[in-house]
């Protein structure tokens, strides 16, 4: 999303709360001077990326046990 300096200081709290979702632009004199950014974004996207990995037929628990050699 981009959006003018303007309309970030107009409605900052709103803006706040969208960047923990997605990246928000600010531009000024129609250029991008900043970027409003979750800073835990990374270790949402790989949490997400681990969804499904473990098979549902397996218990967390036997996954730890094959994970660390035990099995």
């Amino acid at each position: 999303m981009s959006i003018t300096a303007t309309e970030l200081k107009n409605n900052l709290g709103k803006y706040l709360l969208l960047s923990a979702t997605e990246d928000i632009y600010i531009t000024r004199n129609g250029k991008i001077v900043s970027k409003l950014t979750n800073p835990f974004q990374e270790r949402v996207d790989v949490a997400k990326s681990l969804f499904g990995i473990i098979p549902n037929d397996v218990s967390l628990e036997e996954s730890k046990e094959e994970r660390l050699g035990k099995i």
